[in-house]
């Protein structure tokens, strides 16, 4: 007897770091699968934290077209000035020929304050603002395409733990129903030892007894899975290890065969998939960061107000326009100017870089182009295998288990050897457990083509 239970539920994908004990209620709760997808979908942290990245990609943008608005530089500063009473003349007069040569310090030093204010508006860039708005835009829609993943991911995570669990707690059942069969014929075979009527013999208490350390073993396994594949599912709704939740099915069915044909589905991946608007997004970011680090060696044309002003107490005022004091002076003019802001040696290197990273999200995207199409081949023929697959097992396993009643009530007559029935116990749990196990794949198949073509659901 071969039953591989743990293939029943395929967690593997479940991250182990996302089973964090969360806050839950006491009250029970009934969830199908699509409250607990939408439950999901509301708690997921790691859906949260794109939707956080989306939002700070987002402020980059608005940063950037803050660029193109008014700058306001302004220096406040005080120190020390040499004081110095009287005109420019020697002496200290107002007027004469010969300039004052009293040193620097005639009068000690005076207190100074200083304000430079520029008050700038860019008017051309040359394109580096809408170059750069472009490639925070593209990183935007990245950011947002890595939102759509990760909830198609979780959504993911909710049919295998929701599958998982349904497909633990019918094999359990299966196989407490088979325990339950054998445990009827070992007191059979107890009782006609103990008459020694000649219907049993020991060898027949041994197969038996066999078969039935085996189903232990299994129902072990199956309540295990059962309990994580639930926790898993508590975790990932929100409720909390300790709520008490429930799922509504009663039983394991398979999902409904998706009718589109294959190049149906992969034309559809192409176009919904997030993957496939993140590249498109990516590649007009690039694009736009190459065009703007191309514009980095042009000039950036500007107007505005530059003005300065200056102040010592002890300094008399010169009144010339010719000469001025630059501790004691005060101007402010309209400008209209162009600044650059090369360097020579840094910006061709940033173009080289851009460049390459731009032709390799290109062939990125040429095997996008293949790849998708070919993930959406392999599960849309895992699935149709699977499909077929569950449908040949629901016979067997309808034949398995007329087998294993029909040995029972000949085993009662007299008429079946123990090993016999044995063996048809077996081969029902096992017969069972794969239909069990392969309706298990066959939906998470459906769930992954599903994911595979770009479906939210």
């Amino acid at each position: 007897m071969n039953i591989k239970m743990k293939k029943m539920h395929p967690l593997s994908g479940f991250a182990l770091g996302f089973l964090l004990a969360l806050p839950g209620s006491v009250l029970a709760q009934t969830i199908n699968l699509q409250q607990a997808v939408q439950m999901s979908l509301n708690a997921d942290p790691r859906i949260k934290e794109r939707e956080q990245l989306v939002e700070s990609a987002r402020a980059v943008l608005e940063e950037v077209q803050g660029n193109d608005g008014w700058r306001l530089n302004a220096n406040l500063f005080m120190g020390l000035a040499p004081a110095v009473s009287g005109g420019f003349y020697q002496g200290g007069a107002t007027s004469g020929t010969t300039p004052r040569t009293d040193g620097p310090l005639p009068g000690g030093v005076s207190d100074w304050t200083s304000l430079q204010i520029a008050l700038i508006k860019p008017l051309f860039t040359f394109g580096k603002i809408k170059h750069y708005s472009e490639a925070a835009q593209g990183d935007i829609d990245v950011k947002r395409g890595d939102v759509r993943i990760s909830k198609s991911d979780t959504v993911l995570d909710v049919k295998r733990a929701y599958y998982g669990y349904l497909s633990a707690r019918d094999s359990r059942r299966l196989l407490e129903d088979v325990n339950g069969r054998v445990d009827s014929a070992v007191e059979r075979v107890n009782r006609n030892i103990k008459d020694d009527n000649g219907e049993s013999k020991q060898s027949d208490l041994y197969a038996l007894q066999a078969a039935k350390g085996l189903l232990g073993k299994y129902m072990s396994q199956a309540k295990s899975i059962e309990k994580i594949s639930l926790d898993g599912l508590k975790v990932l709704t929100g409720a909390g290890l300790n709520a008490d939740l429930q799922v509504a099915d009663d039983s394991l069915t398979p999902v409904a065969l998706p009718k589109s044909a294959l190049p149906e589905l992969q034309s559809q991946a192409l176009t919904e998939r997030p993957e496939m608007a993140q590249l498109e997004a990516g590649l007009r970011a690039r694009r736009a960061l190459v065009a703007a680090k191309k514009a980095e060696m042009y000039p950036d044309v500007y107007a505005g107000i530059v003005g300065q002003a200056n102040y010592a107490s002890r300094r008399d005022r010169l009144n010339n326009p010719y000469l001025y004091d630059p501790f004691n002076n005060a101007g402010v003019t309209p400008v209209l100017g162009v600044k650059w802001d090369i360097k020579l040696g840094v910006v061709p290197a940033q173009i080289a870089h851009e460049q390459a990273e731009l032709e390799a999200l290109n062939f990125k995207n040429q095997y996008a182009q293949a790849g998708i199409p070919f993930q959406v081949s392999e599960a849309y023929h895992q699935m149709q295998a699977n499909y077929q697959g569950q449908q040949d097992l629901a016979q067997g396993a309808a034949a398995a288990r007329r087998w294993m009643i029909s040995s029972l009530a000949d085993f009662s007559a007299g008429l079946e050897r123990a090993d016999k029935v044995g063996d048809a116990l077996k081969a029902y749990a096992t017969m069972q457990a794969d239909y069990l196990r392969t309706v298990n794949d066959y939906n998470m198949n459906v769930a992954q083509l599903q994911r595979a073509v770009g479906e939210s659901n």
